[in-house]
C-alpha cells in the first residue's frame, strides 16, 4: 500500500561485472499503484505526485496490469533528449496550469521493476524473477509507458554508459541478480559520468549548523562577458567550512552593487520574480533560507561535475582544488564538454 519508498542505489566508480544493467534516467523517481480504475503515483519520499501528471495517470491506468506496484521513473522527453526543467515546472500549485502543462509538455513513465502483481507481493523475489515478471507484464506497452531496457552483458553496459549520455542519461544502475527488494536502502550501484571545469567562486551560503560555508556559489563567464551563475559545489567536512571562512574573508565586499558584484542585483528580492538565482526560493525550497554572501568573484576553483542541464550543473558540483594560476576571465563554458547528441527514441526501442 502506499505510499511506499523506493530502493535506492550508492555511487561506485566502474561497473561492477555479474550483474544486471539499466541506464541511469534523470527524471523523477515514482512507485506506481494501480488497483483496477484506481492509481496512485508517489514521488521518492512518499509523497504523491498524481495531480501533476494527469495525462500520466490515465495512461497507465490504461496500460498496465489490473492490479499491480510498479517502480519507475517519470521523464519528459524534449527534441530527442531528457529535458528535466520541463520536467520540473510540472509541479505547480494551480490546477490550469498543470492541466496546461499536462497538454504542452506530456510526461512519460519508464518502468524498471516490478514490487507487486495481483494479489502476489514481489519483494522478497530475486531481481532477475521480478525482471522476467515485469517483461511478461508489459509484454506489447506502449508510448507514453515504456520497458526500461536492460542487459547482463557488462560490455553492453559499458556501451550504454558511453553512448546515451547524448540522450540526456545519467549513467548506467547495476543491480545484483539475486537482489530482494528494500525500500529506502542503497543496494544498487550507480556509476555515473564525471567531468572537471575551472569556475569562478562569486559567493556562498552559510551551512545551516552555524557561520560557517555552505556551499560555494559558482560561475562561468558567457559569451557577452557576463558572469552566469551555474551551480554550487557543497558536501565540505565541518573543519573544512570554517577553514573557508578565513579564506574567503579577504574578498568580502560591504557594498556588493557600489563595488560592482555581477550579480549585485540579486541580493534584492524582488529581482527574483520568475528568475533562477542564487537567492531565490523555488517550489523545491520552500521556505529554506538561500541568502547568500558577496566576494570579489577573483578566485577560481576546480569542481567535478556528472553533466549540464541547459546552462547549468545538473547536481550539485563537488570542489577538487583551488586554481591560483587561472584567470577568473579565462573560465568560460567553451571549456565545457558536449556529449555526442543521441536520440532518445533509440535508447528506449531497446526495452
Amino acid at each position: 500500500m502506499p505510499p511506499m519508498k523506493p530502493m535506492l542505489a550508492k555511487s561506485v566508480a566502474k561497473i561492477p561485472p555479474g550483474m544486471q544493467y539499466e541506464a541511469k534516467w534523470d527524471g523523477f523517481r515514482a512507485i506506481v499503484h494501480r488497483d483496477g480504475a484506481e492509481i496512485v503515483i508517489g514521488s521518492r519520499n512518499g509523497k504523491p505526485l498524481t495531480r501533476y501528471f494527469p495525462e500520466l495517470a490515465e495512461a497507465l491506468t490504461a496500460r498496465l496490469p489490473q492490479r499491480c506496484v510498479v517502480d519507475g521513473e517519470i521523464v519528459i522527453v524534449h527534441d530527442g533528449r531528457l529535458d528535466f526543467d520541463r520536467l520540473s515546472e510540472r509541479i505547480h500549485p494551480a490546477a490550469s496550469r498543470v492541466k496546461l502543462l499536462a497538454e504542452q509538455t506530456p510526461a512519460s513513465f519508464v518502468a524498471f521493476d516490478l514490487l507487486a502483481l495481483g494479489d502476489e507481493s514481489l519483494l522478497d523475489t530475486p531481481l532477475a524473477e521480478r525482471r522476467a515478471a515485469l517483461v511478461e507484464a508489459l509484454r506489447g506497452v506502449t508510448a507514453p509507458v515504456h520497458l526500461a531496457p536492460a542487459t547482463t552483458d557488462a560490455a553492453q553496459a559499458q556501451e550504454w554508459f558511453e553512448r546515451y549520455e547524448g540522450a540526456g542519461l545519467d549513467g548506467v544502475v547495476a543491480k545484483p541478480l539475486d537482489l530482494l527488494y528494500h525500500p529506502d536502502a542503497r543496494l544498487m550501484f550507480k556509476i555515473k559520468h564525471e567531468r572537471t571545469a575551472d569556475v569562478v567562486v562569486a559567493g556562498y551560503r552559510f551551512h545551516k549548523s552555524g557561520p560557517v560555508v555552505g556551499s560555494l556559489l559558482l560561475g562561468l563567464y558567457d559569451d557577452s562577458g557576463a558572469l552566469q551563475h551555474i551551480g554550487v559545489c557543497a558536501a565540505f567536512p565541518m573543519k573544512r567550512r570554517a577553514e573557508l571562512v578565513e579564506e574567503l574573508a579577504p574578498l568580502l565586499m560591504d557594498d556588493p552593487v557600489a563595488d560592482g558584484h555581477p550579480w549585485a542585483a540579486w541580493l534584492d528580492e524582488a529581482a527574483h520574480a520568475g528568475a533562477r538565482l542564487p537567492g531565490a526560493q523555488s517550489r523545491w525550497t520552500g521556505k529554506k533560507d538561500l541568502s547568500w554572501v558577496a566576494v570579489r568573484p577573483s578566485r577560481v576553483c576546480e569542481v567535478a561535475y556528472d553533466h549540464m542541464e541547459g546552462d547549468r550543473f545538473r547536481h550539485t558540483a563537488q570542489f577538487r582544488r583551488w586554481r591560483p594560476d587561472r584567470d577568473p576571465a579565462s573560465c568560460t563554458y567553451a571549456q565545457l564538454e558536449e556529449p555526442v547528441r543521441y536520440d532518445l527514441a533509440e535508447v528506449l526501442s531497446g526495452g
